[in-house]
């Protein structure tokens, strides 16, 4: 088989290990098969929202299942259609079994990322939030470039964004902001995102144009629904009330309605002040609030697990999830993974599928890459 062919054949088989690996592929089918029989029972259904939970994750594993046996299908049919080709030294046919594995390489990929959104609350929205680090000009401007690169990442796959909170630069850029982004597994793609981004390059802000590196840190979590109880203390927190600092009418500027709740035990912050009205924005705080005391809780048990390390440190030196270097050369690597990127402007334009995938796998192996940064 020649090395086109065989490169395609090695992607789809590490997918769907990856995938047996992740669903545990004997038990994955006895609990179907359990799913399937409660469905049959009628009682079931005299509760619609445990109901509802067993279709759900019924669907989930159906779906990863079948989806798993007909890659290993047609993988094993063009292995054997390519094998035919140069057996019979028909180039038209092996062109097209080549042409087939190659799709289906692209397919088994997406089919694996999908798999692995099976978190509690993958499927939810997320909100990503934003902060400059140290630097002033230099790191505020690498923020908005990062809150830019999101929200196209976001508009590619179909979501809808909102900015929830934003307070500009002095000079440029953004202090910090917090998006709101909606769409099927948002959290589940944008988790993997939560870290310290690094830039080098040359500062557009530097007369002399020397070359700058830049840091801004990136928080990742869900927003939660009626379905996860999360209870909060009135008594642990600090409300605060503050004028909106960022563009709008000459109402949400001239009045107090911005709102800043603090969780006093875990010193999580949240802002809203998107809305005209501060019952509106506090209303929204709380329901961040909510998503990151829930965040923080799972971030706890994968600790606890080692499964992940935590990643919301220092905004500076050694804490990076990823550099992207913009001069002398162009590269953008993920130093968890090793995933690298010789087009930093199409990562910054959102496309940063490739880098959300292996993180994602990573989660799963437990393996870890011994990178090295970039200078």
């Amino acid at each position: 088989m020649r090395a086109e062919a065989q490169s395609h054949v090695d992607t789809i088989n590490d997918a769907l290990s990856l995938l047996r690996r992740f669903l545990d592929w004997d038990r994955a089918l006895r609990r179907l098969d359990e799913l399937n029989a409660r469905v049959e029972d009628q009682s079931l259904w005299e509760n619609p929202k445990a109901a509802q939970e067993v279709m759900r994750e019924r669907r989930r594993l159906d779906e990863a299942i079948t989806a798993t046996r007909a890659i290993e299908s047609e993988l094993s049919d063009n292995i054997e259609l390519v094998e035919m080709a140069e057996a019979e030294g028909d180039s038209d046919m092996e062109s097209q079994a080549v042409e087939a594995l190659a799709e289906l390489a692209t397919r088994a990929e997406a089919d694996k990322v999908k798999a692995l959104l099976a978190g509690e609350a993958d499927a939810n929205d997320t909100y990503i939030e934003i902060n400059a680090g140290a630097g002033g000009t230099e790191s505020q401007d690498w923020a908005e470039m990062l809150q830019r690169m999101y929200s196209r990442w976001a508009e590619r796959h179909g979501m809808k964004v909102e900015l929830v909170d934003y307070h500009a630069g002095e000079q440029a850029g953004i202090k910090s902001a917090t998006l709101l982004v909606k769409g099927e597994n948002a959290y589940g793609y944008a988790k993997t995102e939560s870290g310290v981004h690094r830039l080098v390059r040359i500062s557009p802000y530097d007369s002399a144009a020397r070359r700058h590196t830049s840091f801004s840190s990136v928080w990742v979590y869900p927003v939660i629904d009626d379905s996860i109880d999360i209870e909060i203390n009135e008594s642990e927190l600090r409300i605060d009330t503050y004028r909106s600092s960022g563009a709008g009418g000459q109402h949400i500027n001239t009045t107090d309605s911005a709102v800043r709740i603090t969780h006093l035990p875990t010193g999580i912050v949240v802002a809203c002040q998107n809305q005209r009205s501060q019952h509106k924005n506090k209303a929204e705080a709380y329901n961040q609030l909510r998503a990151r005391l829930y965040e923080h809780e799972l971030r706890k048990r994968e600790e606890e697990a080692n499964a992940v390390n935590a990643t919301k440190t220092d905004i500076g030196w050694g804490h990076q999830i990823r550099s992207y270097v913009l001069q002398p050369y162009q590269l953008v690597k993920d130093l968890r993974t090793g995933v690298t990127s010789t087009s930093p402007s199409d990562v910054l334009d959102g496309d940063l599928d490739p880098f959300m995938a292996a993180a994602l796998s990573q989660r799963v192996t437990g393996e870890t890459v011994e990178v090295e940064d970039v200078e």
